[in-house]
């Protein structure tokens, strides 16, 4: 009965990428505009942010790996279209519903294209394709800990936030092999409200995050900090209003090359019958943005 109500899932899922399939091929021949300088199939901003239109997803953009061999408990498609918003990974995971399968997004890590994390998991790349999930450990597998976001560095550093305690960031550095406890990064970063979603660069050398403060421009914006010599974090920058404005900003972080900063911008709708719903839209920069913002520092 299990299996299957998960391979009626996967049917349903093909069926639906089928419905849209269209063939690449044949739109670049009815394109003949020169692709040298696209990104992602897209022309891409300069210093100013621009508001990301991702081409329609199709079929070909998606692939449902190990096919001969499936395993209805757990399988996998892999994102090759031209969003790079779009999760790499997509895992569809049976934990105990004969009705429900569980949906894990693996996004995009610039610090190592062979480990992806989605909260407190994470796949590798392998010979035949990715692994199946993996846990960080026990330190987060608790049913206290709530993460929307995990970021991480090229040496392994971990961080991470927490919609349940809503404390704030917190940071794991590996230690003599394995990741230390957890420990809450300093008022700098942690401070004001609804402090989440943070990015740290691959190479450490700074740390995005969004955050409700005094002084923002709206009600969540974009700030940064830069490591300084002796390790510590630097004072606190908000990105300024060509990243934030009187809206919600959040969920900034590269490309996988590095070349470009996304982030959402969201605001708040009303429906006639007066109730509310939030409307969002992407956002992309070049990110030699952030070193304008260093010399603030």
């Amino acid at each position: 009965m299990r299996n299957n109500m998960i391979k009626i899932t996967v049917l349903v899922f093909l069926i639906f990428l089928s419905a849209c399939k269209t063939v690449k091929s044949e739109t670049k021949k009815n394109n003949p505009l020169a692709e040298e300088n696209l990104y992602f199939g897209h022309k891409p901003p300069g210093l100013t942010p621009e508001i990301f239109v991702p081409k329609k997803s199709t079929s070909q953009d998606w692939e449902l790996c190990n096919a001969d061999s499936l395993n209805m408990d757990e399988f996998y498609f892999t994102y090759q279209g031209n969003d790079p918003f779009e999760p790499l990974v997509v895992v569809y995971r049976n934990e105990g519903s004969y009705y429900k399968v569980n949906k894990y997004n693996f996004k995009h890590n610039p610090s190592d294209s062979n480990i992806l994390y989605s909260r407190w998991n994470y796949i590798e790349r392998t010979d035949s394709g990715w692994s199946k999930i993996k846990s960080l450990g026990p330190m987060f597998d608790r049913e206290d800990l709530g993460i929307m976001v995990m970021s991480v560095s090229s040496k392994g550093t971990l961080v991470f936030d927490d919609y349940k305690s809503n404390v704030g960031i917190r940071i794991s550095r590996i230690i003599d092999g394995k990741h230390e406890e957890p420990k809450l990064l300093g008022k700098g970063i942690n401070s004001g409200e609804l402090t989440a979603h943070p990015f740290i660069a691959p190479d450490e050398s700074y740390l995005i995050w969004d955050s409700e403060r005094e002084g923002g421009h709206g009600k969540s914006d974009i700030y940064i900090s830069f490591r300084q010599q002796d390790g510590s974090w630097g004072s606190t920058i908000n990105m300024g209003d060509k990243i934030n404005s009187e809206l919600v900003e959040n969920g900034a972080r590269l490309t996988p090359d590095g070349k470009y900063l996304l982030f959402e911008r969201s605001e708040e709708k009303v429906r006639e019958n007066g109730s509310t719903y939030w409307e969002s839209k992407k956002y992309w920069v070049d990110s030699k943005i952030i070193e304008q913002l260093r010399s603030q520092q």
